[in-house]
């Protein structure tokens, strides 16, 4: 039997979760010295690259002195919440990240809660003590409170500190030693993480907890083995969510080491590995035995609290960017995204309508970058929020909001929440003249405020917020204060006609930008939509005027990223994504549509 030891480890994003991983790596002697490797080493999605986040959580193993450690790096994002919730079921402990200075965020809550639920051993790690403004006495007790109010158990409560700037390969039992090496995190990971239950002996029994792919092998499922042993080439019973089981065989076994996957022979109870072979293969189905199909329990995933409805896309420049276009395409690309992404859920709501679920903007917008990049073309509608029926009562998601602000801007961010009916609960001085503040908030009121935060706090503000619970409706919340410029006309949008038309509001396109009636080139000054011509040129004659030379002086336009651009559209508008543009516009395109509809809906 190998010595094992399974840990996740779980974090308020932003708080250094790679980063401890890419120090694990490197300090246990798993990169050899001529090994090249990016900071960040796990973060291997050009998405993940360039955002600096933790989307897909993502396992590798190292090997300290006789143990073998399996270390899953999770996404510290509420809005991947369910790649977290299906990761603690493997593992039998977690280091659990804080910042010494932020100290406990709505994600940290979010993940402690899960971690304790399940009964895992927790060894809490603060993080960046290097920080001059870092509190790690403070941190500390904000974390003993945060396990009482949650109800740890005695042995959870008892858990094991580590100080660490994990930026500079520095850890420490106690903040008065000298600074060290990662020696005491590999230390206490081996000696306070309990080793995996189940037996080599028993029946084989896996679970699936992320799916990849390969080209040449196929589907892949990388799984724990909770019992028993496998062998390359075994027959083995697939048990589905459902209870059908199918027979199967593995055609190859994944170990893991390091960065590198290595084909293996054989794995036995308590290892994390992938196998290849299982076509139906689908996240949370358990792998077992041939003959004695024994299923283990099902994972359960919260449940999308948003929704948006993908479309193909019907403007009068859909197919010309664009590699995938039809209805058929989007379907299957929603199809595939689905069986791995076990937190978001589709459904086909019409002739090229599907209606995609998931936990948050960042979620989808990720979702629709991904889908951009491959050549897809498509439309988005404005995200809704899901309300349900309970016990008769129509019911909305809430949001645990908690928000860093400069002291002196706070009664304007204050004032703005009031309105979109959020609730105050504590405002606390976190020095450095910043105040941190919580709300309770519909979570349909968060919907395209981060802008307007960002505005009102000069850009120095933070919000981070996670889904709370489900409680009764709470009637209407304000939205978007300014109306659209539209264009009226097909064409090419012209300096001139540009130059005229940025009086009026904030320009979103260039000279020279393909425009189309009912497409939205800009955010007017007022609350209403105006109706604008961006194509029209300057009349030629042959009389000299005096302002002929005049030159012409355009403000940059307002950048309109993908996120940006969901949070601004209202409900009768959409985005239209290609692979080149994303466009706003109108559901509607003429004027008369738009009257129509209007008088329809009054």
């Amino acid at each position: 039997m190998q010595k094992i030891r399974n840990i996740a480890v779980i974090a308020h994003v932003d708080h250094g979760k790679t980063t401890l991983v890419d120090g694990l790596l490197e300090q246990s002697g798993t990169f050899g010295t001529h090994e090249q490797h990016d900071e960040r080493a796990m973060d291997s999605n050009a998405l993940e690259k360039e955002r600096g986040i933790t989307i897909l959580s993502k396992n590798t193993a190292i090997r300290y002195k006789d143990h073998k450690i399996n270390i899953i790096d999770t996404p510290g994002h509420a809005d991947f919440g369910g790649e977290v919730e299906r990761v603690l079921k493997m593992v039998d402990g977690v280091l659990v990240l804080v910042d010494a200075y932020e100290g406990v965020m709505p994600q940290t809550k979010f993940v402690v809660k899960k971690m304790l639920a399940l009964g895992k051993k927790p060894i809490v790690v603060i993080n960046k003590i290097d920080k001059p403004s870092a509190e790690p006495e403070r941190v500390v007790d904000e974390m003993f409170d945060l396990f009482s109010d949650m109800d740890a158990t005695d042995d959870q409560l008892d858990f094991p500190i580590i100080y660490a700037a994990a930026r500079d390969g520095i850890a420490k039992l106690d903040m008065e030693e000298p600074d060290g090496n990662f020696e005491c995190v590999f230390e206490t990971i081996v000696n306070e993480i309990p080793e995996p239950e189940g037996s080599a002996e028993n029946d084989f029994q896996a679970q699936v907890f992320t799916l990849d792919y390969d080209n040449y092998v196929g589907k892949i499922g990388i799984s724990r083995i909770f019992n028993g042993t496998v062998n390359k080439g075994d027959q083995v019973a697939l048990a589905k969510a459902d209870g059908e089981i199918v027979k199967g065989r593995i055609t190859k076994l994944i170990g893991f080491h390091g960065l590198n996957r290595m084909e293996i022979d054989q794995a036995e109870a308590g290892d994390i590995v992938a196998f290849a072979g299982m076509e139906t293969v689908d996240v949370g189905d358990t792998v077992c035995d041939a003959n004695n199909p024994v299923a283990l329990d099902p994972m359960h995933i919260e449940e999308p609290t948003l929704t948006v409805v993908y479309a193909v896309n019907d403007s009068p420049l859909a197919g010309q960017e664009g590699k995938h276009v039809t209805s058929n395409k989007l379907k299957d690309r929603l199809e595939a995204e689905m069986r791995t992404n076990v937190a978001m859920k589709l459904e086909v709501i019409g002739e090229g309508k599907f209606k995609v679920s998931g936990r948050g903007e960042l979620q989808i917008t990720v979702l629709a970058e991904n889908m951009r990049r491959e050549g897809y073309e498509f439309s988005i509608s404005r995200p809704e929020v899901i309300v349900k029926e309970i016990e008769g009562v129509k019911c909305e998601p809430f949001e645990h909001l908690v928000i860093d602000v400069p002291e002196d801007l706070s009664g304007t961010v204050i004032e703005r929440l009031g309105k979109r009916k959020a609730e105050m609960k504590s405002m606390v001085p976190m020095g450095s003249g910043f105040q941190r503040i919580e709300f309770e908030i519909p979570a349909r009121a968060l919907i395209g405020f981060r802008g307007q935060f960002l505005t009102d706090t000069k850009g120095e503000g933070v919000m981070n917020h996670s889904f709370l619970e489900f409680r009764p409706y709470s009637g209407g919340v304000e939205s978007r204060s300014y109306g659209a410029l539209i264009s009226m006309e097909n064409g090419e949008a012209l300096a001139y006609s540009l130059f005229n038309l940025q009086d009026r509001g904030v320009l979103f396109i260039t000279p020279q930008t393909k425009v189309y009636e009912g497409m939205i080139v800009g955010e007017h000054a007022r609350n209403n939509d105006l109706v604008v011509n961006a194509i029209k040129g300057k009349a030629q004659s042959n009389v000299r005027s005096s302002g002929a030379d005049e030159a012409i002086k355009l403000v940059p336009p307002r950048d309109m990223s993908l996120e940006r651009a969901l949070e601004w559209i209202e409900d009768d508008e959409l985005l239209e994504v290609t692979p080149e543009n994303i466009r706003i516009r109108k559901k509607f395109l003429t004027e008369a549509e738009r009257r129509r509809e209007s008088r329809k809906t009054k």
